[in-house]
């Protein structure tokens, strides 16, 4: 990890211990080396969170809280590398024994299941669970059921009668090993799909609706040994688990990981620095990046993300049915200013799309002043003067400083706007429920995969809205049919390049509309205890919890 100058962070200095990464980075770690001889191996690895992330099933949770505890316990038939900076995109065989074959015209998939692979229980992983698990995904209501994987053969039928679900376009061959995908047409990310963590692969047994807060076997080296949705978890190893491909999954360092919930995030801070606690996972707030900054350097790691705050308007809900009011929110906000609250330059910029920079299609070369008198002009035509609008925000310290700047600015515009905030860990599946009538939210969403899909079509994918479910990554309800078919076009694209500029008129098409309104992009602040070593973090799953070692 490279150690990087002094960092200036909302005006407060990051001193030259803190540590930078950055996406062209590689430090390939000798797993087989020092894993299984080390003599940093064993302890308990303490984590802590405002609350917790939601239900325990892997195939239907939607959020980076658990997702990444998940990483840690089950496994996909491939997976994105285990490695920092780019490496960590690539594709790599987990489940599988090898990478894919590939028909010419791209509609059949082709893998061959690992042999020896045990689930948590002990029971091994046959051919036939890895057909269950993909059924299961339309069985049980999967959020990416339609979005990720409707374009398997048989899906379309699925995901109209659940119930009935027979999904021909997965074949499995006990006698040989061998799993066969059959596509309905080109899908020139289906490899990052069967990548991504709602395609693990659990026991044919398992039932097929949400398991709440019980778990699941899985491969892992980890497994869930208790779990208290009000208090926190403990994982401990998995007594089945070998390294198969040390590229896709670690043996881990620790023996036992404790996850507490209920502390706020100044709390966990003050925690942290006490050594009670590791590692936090809620954001730092800015009141405090100094005194870390000046007293905590070594402990501190600035990481790379694709991730986004924006503001969420549904769509259905006035005064944001009228596009001009949507517009206008943008127009209203200082995105500058919004830096700041977050905590300076160092850790975030100004952003005026719907991707991240850093995808492929994402810069759009747009740009996004504050004009509260246009703001004002487009919400009075709009006969929105007044208007009652509640914001919802995460109730964390940080959130809280944007939530109020963006009560203020839209107030300037003309809106009469409250603030509600909603305990962090709960934020997303209120906001996400049609139910809950929530009008505009400020909300963050992080990558699923290196592709402007992720974000264009999981926040604004006539797919992903699924009205009063809990699960909805389209908060908005917003559903375009050209936007849409800009998505489908790209997406059958298997060159990226030829899909980059698709994806970029999808963009621009979307920032026409604004459904959402860029605020920021973000890097991670971590922060860790003085006992944890070797840290690791990756583009998409965050700090690894298995890389870590405890003294």
């Amino acid at each position: 990890m490279k150690r990087g100058a002094a960092l200036l962070a909302a005006g407060l200095l990051l001193g030259p211990g803190a540590s930078q990464a950055f996406a062209g980075e590689q430090t390939p770690p000798d797993w087989n080396g020092i894993t299984l001889g080390s003599p940093h191996r064993g302890g308990t690895l303490h984590l802590t969170a405002d609350g917790p992330g939601g239900t325990l099933d892997p195939q239907i949770n939607y959020g980076t809280q658990y997702m990444q505890v998940f990483v840690n316990m089950y496994d996909p038939l491939l997976t994105f590398r285990l490695a920092r900076g780019t490496a960590g995109l690539e594709v790599v065989p987990d489940l599988a024994d090898a990478m894919p074959q590939i028909s010419p015209d791209g509609l059949t998939w082709r893998l061959h299941l690992r042999p020896g692979l045990h689930f948590s229980d002990g029971a091994p992983v046959r051919v036939e669970d890895v057909v269950a698990s993909f059924r299961r995904i339309y069985r049980a209501g999967s959020p990416t059921a339609a979005s990720f994987y409707g374009g398997i053969a048989g899906a379309a039928e699925c995901l109209e009668t659940p119930d009935r679900c027979m999904l021909p376009g997965v074949e499995g061959h006990p006698e040989t090993g061998e799993i066969v995908f059959h596509l309905t047409k080109p899908d020139g990310e289906f490899l990052y799909k069967l990548a991504f963590p709602h395609a693990v692969i659990l026991p044919a047994s398992t039932p097929v609706h949400d398991m709440g807060g019980a778990t699941v076997p899985g491969t892992g080296p980890y497994r869930i040994t208790q779990y208290d949705p009000g208090h926190g978890m403990v994982l401990e190893r998995n007594p089945y688990f070998h390294v198969w491909n040390p590229q896709a999954q670690t043996d881990g360092f620790v023996d036992r990981i404790e996850y507490d919930f209920g502390l706020s995030d100044e709390a966990q801070v003050t925690a942290v620095e006490q050594g009670r606690y590791d590692w936090m996972l809620d954001a730092k707030p800015a009141d405090r990046l100094g005194e870390l900054g000046a007293h905590y350097t070594s402990q501190v790691h600035i990481e790379p993300l694709l991730g986004l705050y924006y503001l969420a308007m549904n769509t259905h809900e006035k005064p944001f049915t009228d596009v001009r009011v949507r517009r206008a929110v943008s127009m209203a906000v200082n995105r500058h200013a919004m830096t700041i609250l977050f905590g300076g330059s160092a850790i975030s910029e100004p952003l005026c799309q719907m991707v991240p920079h850093g995808i492929p299609g994402a810069d759009l070369g747009l740009d996004c002043p504050q004009d509260l008198e246009g703001a004002r002009r487009l919400i009075h035509e709009a006969g929105a003067d007044g208007a009652s609008v509640t914001l919802v925000v995460p109730n964390r310290a940080m959130e809280l400083g944007m939530g109020t700047y963006l009560r203020n600015a839209l107030q300037s515009a003309g809106l009469n706007v409250q603030l509600r905030p909603i305990t962090a860990g709960l934020a997303e599946s209120y906001e996400q429920n049609s139910a809950n009538h929530v009008q505009i939210a400020l909300s963050y969403w992080f990558a699923d995969y290196p592709s402007a899909s992720t974000f264009l079509d999981d926040l604004f994918g006539c797919d992903n809205y699924h009205p009063n479910s809990a699960v909805s990554p389209n908060f908005t309800g917003f559903c375009d049919q050209h936007v849409q078919t800009l998505f489908d076009q790209a997406r059958s694209q298997t060159d990226p390049t030829k899909a980059a500029p698709i994806w970029q008129e999808a963009g621009h098409a979307i920032m026409e509309q604004m459904p959402g309104a860029p605020m920021i992009q973000m890097r991670t602040v971590d922060f860790v205890s003085k006992r944890l070593g070797n840290y690791y973090a990756t583009l998409l799953s965050h700090m690894v919890f298995s890389h870590v070692w405890v003294q």
